[in-house]
């Protein structure tokens, strides 16, 4: 028999997605200012009202209004009758400095010895499902969402579009685990009072079969494209009896929404921020905190590590966890599961035995220096890259270079620096794995 899985996603209007975005907006421009500051911003939002709060130890100054209010106008609320507006809403700031009981853990005479920044465990996912080696399910709930915006932004089509809207994608899936079709795709989306096409729920299902879906299908290739066309012929009946399920709007309408329709806070998304659920999570967030916290730059470094195994042939599917103490650099256990779908023999021979799991496990410990320094030198995470990381999840995501202005405060005259983003995602230890792993 099949099975069904699903993901969901939610915009960069959401009321939790807003917050996250406001929370590493901060934490690029204390880091834009001193690379070495030490942050852990949290934000709440609310009909007109931001707070932000948490422990900052830096050299640099930041306008927390400014850079608040930039973050919320650049998402689109830029409308009173949103009653969330960026020119507006009032911002509060508790903003203290770091506790010295966490600082001295961190803090090493030798860099290298740099202790992670609190304990926990940190989970990292690669597959072959999809050519970002991610989950279909929220790879494609992403990808929904970032055409919904875009068409927001053009202005053009679906002109009744406000900031706020959700996602979710059904996979059903053979008993092998290989992909069968697109189940349910459900689409949230807020939209204009009055008497316009929005009010018509039918008329936004509509657009979103003539005009969404079919913008993602040019965005897409592989087996997500086929996928999502074979949706379309369901739905429209084209092939036998219709079989897709698509709700739009289920409630009928959706125009109070963002912060004025619930209140949004900093690090409650992860599941969205990560795989869908497809993975476990270690149950730290991400937003808000420089790489010191190993929540973050150990969560970044096993989805590179996974994604290098699974693109070097090791495995078609690969689950890394590694944990630490608070204070200590080493971490304190590293596990692999490639769930049976390891590729690699321990010898040529013919019927020679698979690695286990765990001997890949101590390769990867070769391979890859897991102390907190070395993980954020090997990513360039001491750098002000987080803002795009906010919204549309953290991984699956192309990483780019682009130029930012540094500095330019009491701590250093400004200066321009290429930084490089979601350099977690990078290819660029697949060689290494192959000849660490013998593969040809």
């Amino acid at each position: 028999m099949s099975w069904l899985f699903t993901s969901e996603s939610v915009s960069e209007g959401h009321p939790d997605k807003v917050a996250d975005q406001i929370s590493d907006a901060l934490l690029d421009e204390f880091l834009r200012q001193d690379l070495d500051s030490r942050v852990a911003v949290e934000t709440m939002v609310t009909t007109g009202l931001v707070i932000v709060a948490g422990e900052v130890t830096t050299n640099g100054y930041v306008d927390v209004q400014q850079t608040v209010r930039e973050t919320i106008a650049n998402i689109g609320y830029t409308k009173s009758t949103y009653q969330f507006e960026s020119n507006s809403c009032g911002v509060l700031s508790a903003i203290h400095e770091q506790s010295p009981d966490i600082h001295q853990g961190v803090i090493r005479a030798l860099p290298e010895e740099q202790g992670a920044g609190d304990q926990g465990m940190m989970f990292g996912y690669a597959c072959r499902e999809t050519d970002s080696y991610m989950p279909i399910s929220i790879d494609l709930s992403h990808k929904l969402l970032q055409g919904l915006a875009e068409i927001r932004r053009e202005g053009q089509l679906m002109t009744y579009l406000r900031p706020d809207a959700k996602s979710q994608v059904t996979i059903e899936y053979n008993d092998d685990r290989s992909l069968k079709r697109i189940h349910t795709i459900v689409i949230s989306t807020q939209h204009d009072e009055g008497p316009s096409a929005a009010n018509n729920c039918e008329q936004i299902r509509k657009d979103v079969i003539n005009i969404l879906i079919p913008r993602v299908i040019k965005t897409v290739n592989g087996q997500m494209s086929e996928l999502l066309k074979l949706f379309l012929q369901e739905l429209t009946g084209n092939v036998g009896q219709p079989a897709a399920i698509l709700h739009v709007n289920p409630t009928g309408k959706f125009v109070i929404g963002g912060p004025h329709g619930d209140s949004g806070v900093t690090g409650r998304k992860i599941v969205v921020d990560t795989y869908g659920g497809k993975a476990p999570h270690g149950g730290g967030a991400f937003s808000g905190k420089d790489p010191s916290k190993v929540d973050r730059s150990a969560s970044y470094a096993t989805r590179h590590i996974a994604k290098n195994l699974v693109a070097a042939g090791v495995a078609d599917e690969v689950l890394v966890q590694v944990s630490y103490a608070i204070g200590v650099a080493e971490p304190v256990s590293v596990f692999v599961d490639t769930f049976g779908s390891c590729k690699v023999t321990k010898g040529s021979q013919p019927g020679a035995n698979k690695l286990t799991d765990s001997e890949i496990a101590e390769k990867i410990k070769e391979l890859f220096d897991l102390r907190p320094y070395y993980i954020i030198e090997r990513l360039g995470l001491k750098n002000p890259i987080y803002k795009p990381t906010a919204s549309y999840g953290h991984f699956g995501r192309e990483p780019y270079k682009k130029l930012v202005t540094m500095g330019g405060n009491n701590c250093s005259p400004a200066y321009e620096k290429e930084v490089e983003y979601f350099t977690w995602e990078k290819l660029d230890y697949v060689d290494r794995v192959k000849q660490a792993f013998g593969i040809a």
